[in-house]
């Protein structure tokens, strides 16, 4: 299995990531640069999370013109999963890949702490082994989180149950009905604001004793390796 760990200019949780789905998970993954053109080799993909060229203009905005993604796009539209985490979250919103948009937490400062979350889709290649309504303890790191979209787009999102996490008991950025985690209709493009890969080890925080979050992962796993030519 090969797993693509995209990075951009600015992106600073790569590693973290690598690590993670490496020696805890148990994935191979390669580095993929964002003016690659080609991603036919991969079986998945993560643009992990950072400060994408500083986050200059709007977070993710100038990622998501990089040469890299229209070739995510193509990929998306073949089914590939794709999970986009924190800056990852900000560039397929950016690129048109998932609905919304993501600006400046609500209290204009930075967001650092351990909370919850609760999963509301267990349909697609990232949630796949939760149970409806587990929660997740899990952290959070990013200045411009706040999830907004139109009420129109909300009910659709709702109607087709795109709305993957949402946070429980409180809101850290004031995103719209405490949205965490969203994914396309098709179920194989999801973003999530927090961090699953900070959550995947107990060295990280003594928290992890309460986290299954590293289960995003392992759900990747699990959907990759249904395949039967695997």
């Amino acid at each position: 299995m090969g797993v693509g760990i995209v990075v951009f200019p600015g992106s600073n949780c790569d590693r973290d990531v690598n690590h993670v789905l490496n020696d805890v998970i148990g994935l191979n993954t390669r580095y993929v640069w964002h003016t690659q053109k080609s991603i036919d080799e991969f079986d998945a993909l993560i643009l992990p999370g950072g400060f994408s060229y500083g986050d200059r203009l709007r977070a993710g905005i100038i990622a998501a013109q990089s040469p890299i993604v229209e070739a995510i796009k193509k990929k998306a539209d073949e089914g590939l999963p794709i999970l986009g985490i924190c800056n990852g979250f900000q560039i397929l919103v950016e690129a048109g890949l998932l609905p919304g948009a993501l600006v400046r937490n609500d209290k204009l400062k930075f967001s650092c702490e351990w909370l919850k979350m609760e999963v509301l889709n267990v349909d697609t290649p990232f949630t796949n082994l939760f149970k409806l309504n587990d929660q997740i303890r899990i952290p959070i790191a990013h200045g411009e989180g706040r999830y907004i979209i139109s009420d129109d787009k909300l009910k659709e999102l709702y109607k087709n149950n795109q709305i993957v996490c949402k946070y429980k008991d409180l809101n850290p950025n004031g995103s719209i009905d405490m949205i965490a985690a969203v994914c396309n209709e098709e179920r194989n493009v999801m973003g999530i604001m927090p961090h699953p890969e900070r959550a995947s080890e107990p060295i990280l925080s003594p928290e992890h004793t309460k986290s299954n979050a590293r289960l995003i992962f392992h759900s990747l796993k699990n959907f990759l390796s249904s395949y039967t030519k695997y």
